[in-house]
C-alpha cells in the first residue's frame, strides 16, 4: 500500500514525500481511511508505530477547507516534550498548506503563547493544566473546535489529568470528530473513551508489545556495580545514540554527571530542570552534541529522535507497559535497535511479567572479565545459560573537558 491511495491534497502529498515517508505503517493503514471518512477513532498502538502521522495527516486534510486563523483542532498530550514533538511533526507535514500550529504547556511564559494565539492558529497542541489556565483567562476560545485528539491517554491518566480533561471537554462543541490514542487501556481510560467518542472505530496494532525490530538483553548485576557495568558497555560497544532510563530524577542527574566526568558526551533530562534546560538537553541530543541522554520516564513518550540505536534500563521499569514505552524509543521506523536492561536479585517478578508481555524469554548476558558483584550470582527465571559478550578490556578515556579546564 502507498500513501497515494489516500488521495491527499497535493500540498500534503508533497510534504509526505519530503518527510521521506514511503509506505504507511500498520496503524496508518488502518486509521487514516476511517479518519478521512470523519469517524471517531480509538487507536491502540505501541510507541514508535507512526501514530502521530496517522492523526495529523487526516486532520490537515480536513482543515484545508474552512476558515483560517481560528483554533479548529485541539491535540492534548501529557508532556511538554510530546507536545513539542507533535508540533514539529505538524510543521513538517503542513508545509505548503498555510495551516499553523502552536504549543501550550507550563514552565514557560504565558505571554508568548497568548501572542501566538492572537496571531491566528488552526491547531493547538496542549498539556491540560496550562490549557485550563488559558481558558480561565479567556486567552483561548475552543468554540470552533472541529477535531479533538487525546494522545497517550493512559499516561494522562497516570499523571492525574482526567479531571482537567473533563473540564476542557465542557468547552468544546459536542459536534466534532474525536480521536483517542493510547498504548494501554486501563478501566478509567475506557470509561473516558465512552464519554468522548461516538460510534467509534477501534484500531489495534500490538499495542502491548514492543516493536519486532528491537532485540532485548538482560544483564544481571548488583546494585553497586551498575555504573561500572554501564561504563564498560559504553566503552566497548558501538552505541552511537543511547537513551538511558533511571527511576529517579536525582539518579538521572548524578549518573549523567558521572558519565561526563568519565569523558562521555552525556546529558540528562528530568523533572527538576527548567523548560529551557530541558530544551537545551533535547536539542543537544538531537543535534549530536550529546550521544547519551540519561532520563526519567518523563522522556519515555516524548522523545522523537531518529536513529536511537540503544535503550538502557539502568533501573528496570515498574510495569511491562513502561518497559514497552521505554524500549520503543529505539527500533523505530522499521530500523533495528537494542534494549539492555540491568536486573538485580529483587527484579525477578518484573522480569517474568515483561517476558509474558513479549511472549518470549529475554536472553541473559554477562561480560567476560567483569565482576557483576556478589549479589548478582542469582538466577532470574529459567532462561538458557547466559551468553558472554567478549568485549575488549575497557580502554582509558581522557576527559577532554578536564584537560581544557586545567589549561585555563
Amino acid at each position: 500500500m502507498q500513501f497515494e491511495q489516500f488521495d491527499f491534497h497535493p500540498a500534503i502529498a508533497t510534504a509526505i514525500e519530503k518527510c521521506g515517508y514511503k509506505e504507511p505503517t500498520a496503524i496508518q493503514q488502518q486509521a487514516i481511511p476511517h479518519l478521512l471518512g470523519g469517524h471517531d477513532l480509538l487507536g491502540l498502538a505501541q510507541t514508535g508505530t507512526g501514530k502521530t502521522a496517522a492523526f495529523v495527516l487526516p486532520t490537515l486534510q480536513r482543515l484545508l477547507d474552512g476558515p483560517r486563523k481560528k483554533v479548529r483542532a485541539l491535540i492534548l498530550t501529557p508532556t511538554r516534550e510530546l507536545a513539542e514533538q507533535i508540533h514539529e511533526n505538524i510543521g513538517e507535514m503542513a508545509r505548503g498548506t498555510g495551516l499553523r500550529s502552536c504549543t501550550i504547556y507550563g514552565g514557560v511564559s504565558k505571554f508568548g503563547q497568548i501572542k501566538k494565539l492572537e496571531s491566528g492558529m488552526e491547531i493547538v497542541v496542549a498539556c491540560p493544566g496550562r490549557l485550563l489556565d488559558h481558558l480561565n483567562g479567556r486567552s483561548i476560545d475552543l468554540s470552533d473546535i472541529e477535531i479533538l485528539i487525546l494522545d497517550e491517554a493512559d499516561q494522562m491518566f497516570d499523571k492525574g489529568f482526567l479531571p482537567d480533561i473533563r473540564r476542557i471537554l465542557k468547552q468544546v462543541p459536542q459536534k466534532r470528530q474525536s480521536m483517542v490514542f493510547s498504548a494501554t487501556m486501563p478501566g478509567a481510560i475506557r470509561h473516558l473513551v465512552e464519554n468522548i467518542l461516538s460510534n467509534q472505530v477501534t484500531v489495534q496494532v500490538d499495542h502491548e508489545k514492543p516493536a519486532a525490530t528491537i532485540s532485548h538483553v538482560l544483564f544481571q548485576v548488583s546494585q553497586g556495580r551498575k555504573t561500572a557495568l554501564l561504563k564498560n558497555i559504553l566503552e566497548n560497544k558501538d552505541m552511537p545514540t543511547t537513551l538511558i532510563f533511571t527511576r529517579t530524577k536525582h539518579k538521572a542527574k548524578n549518573l549523567a554527571r558521572q558519565l561526563q566526568n568519565a569523558g562521555f558526551k552525556a546529558t540528562s533530562l528530568q523533572g527538576n530542570m527548567s523548560q529551557n534546560q530541558r530544551k537545551q538537553a533535547m536539542d543537544g541530543f538531537k543535534a549530536g552534541k550529546y550521544n547519551i541522554l540519561v532520563a526519567t520516564d518523563i522522556a519515555a513518550r516524548g522523545i522523537d529522535v531518529s536513529g536511537i540505536s540503544h535503550v538502557v534500563n539502568y533501573d528496570i521499569p515498574d510495569t511491562a507497559e513502561a518497559y514497552t514505552h521505554r524500549t520503543g524509543r529505539t527500533g523505530r521506523a522499521e530500523k533495528s535497535g537494542e534494549a539492555f536492561t540491568f536486573v538485580t536479585s529483587g527484579d525477578s517478578g518484573l522480569v517474568h511479567v515483561i517476558e509474558r508481555t513479549l511472549g518470549q524469554k529475554i536472553p541473559r548476558e554477562t561480560l567476560e572479565d567483569f565482576d557483576c558483584g556478589a549479589s548478582a550470582a542469582f538466577n532470574i527465571g529459567a532462561a538458557a545459560k547466559p551468553t558472554k559478550r567478549c568485549f575488549a578490556p575497557p580502554r582509558k578515556r581522557r576527559n577532554k573537558s578536564r584537560r581544557a579546564g586545567n589549561r585555563v
